[in-house]
């Protein structure tokens, strides 16, 4: 006589959900605020917009320091949504991962992109 105790559910994925959904909105509200901070910094800009203006913009250490914590939430947040859709959408395991895979190495790319033209200024 076999006896069977707790279930045979297997549950996975359910762990992270409140995680991720944080990191959004908290990711999500850093890019709003860094972009509230630099239009206000455009509008009160005196002249025309040029070249010069936005280097002057970012010139300052703390604003590349600001930057480069935007670009990490960034990151952090095109992760999260773009993992959610290949695991809600592709099925096949194997594509999957190719796309996991490349996302990461394609965002890796722009954010080294996007740090050395910030410190190229």
């Amino acid at each position: 006589m076999s006896v069977n105790y707790g279930s045979k559910r297997i549950v996975v994925g359910a762990h992270y959900g409140t995680r991720d959904w944080l990191s959004q909105r908290i990711t999500a509200a850093l890019m709003a605020l860094f972009t509230l901070l630099l239009l206000a910094q455009v509008i009160f800009s005196k002249g025309p917009i040029g070249y010069n203006q936005w280097a002057g913009i970012f010139s300052p250490q703390w604003m590349k320091v600001l930057t480069f914590t935007v670009i990490v939430a960034l990151l952090q947040h095109v992760w999260v949504g773009m993992r959610d859709i290949w695991m809600d959408y592709i099925k096949p395991v194997g594509l999957r991962l190719f796309l996991q895979v490349f996302t990461i190495v394609w965002l890796v790319a722009c954010a080294g992109w996007g740090i050395q033209v910030l410190w190229r200024l």
